[in-house]
């Protein structure tokens, strides 16, 4: 049975205990959400699922096509979307660059590309529905398509942190 956590400080202390890893898998806000694009693009899912400092997220795919997007916790920091700016399809985008931008009523910030890659497409959903990033950011509310360089830089990237490496992270923000 997994327990249900009722708020931040009961979910912290369980990302404590290297046991609960798994759990935290299954009831974190920040896991892609099943059934639908990014999670969908292939029969099984992706093949790594990373997330950066930044707090975006890049789904990659066997095939080296990789979704981007922000996290949960980004989306509720921003607060309520009013405009993303979304990057060319068809551009190359170094690791670091800024690919492009959220807006809302209390900020906007930069998002920035985890991996060196060419952006094949971008979800127009969200030149209309920009709340589509607070509603489902790790689902519907997916930023780009892109073709990874090489899916090693995922993999073996020191900077991109597994699910459970960016839940201890938030912590660590909070704290700050």
């Amino acid at each position: 049975m997994i327990p249900m956590f009722a708020n931040l400080n009961v979910l912290r202390t369980a990302i404590r205990c290297p046991q609960t890893f798994s759990m935290i898998r299954l009831i974190s806000t920040n896991s892609l959400t099943k059934g639908q694009l990014p999670f969908s693009y292939s029969l099984n899912g992706p093949k790594f699922v990373k997330y950066t400092r930044d707090h975006e997220w890049i789904a990659a795919h066997e095939d080296g096509v990789a979704f981007i997007g922000i996290t949960k916790y980004a989306s509720d920091s921003l607060g309520d979307a009013t405009y993303i700016e979304l990057p060319e399809p068809n551009s190359e985008i170094e690791k670091g660059e800024s690919m492009g931008s959220v807006e809302s009523v209390k900020s906007a910030s930069e998002i920035y590309q985890p991996v060196n890659g060419e952006i094949l497409e971008v979800n127009t959903a969200l030149e209309n529905k920009p709340q589509l990033i607070n509603e489902d950011p790790l689902g519907l509310g997916w930023i780009a398509k892109m073709r990874v360089a090489d899916l090693k830089d995922i993999e073996q990237g020191e900077d991109l942190l597994s699910l459970e490496q960016y839940e201890e992270s938030l912590k660590h923000d909070d704290e700050e």
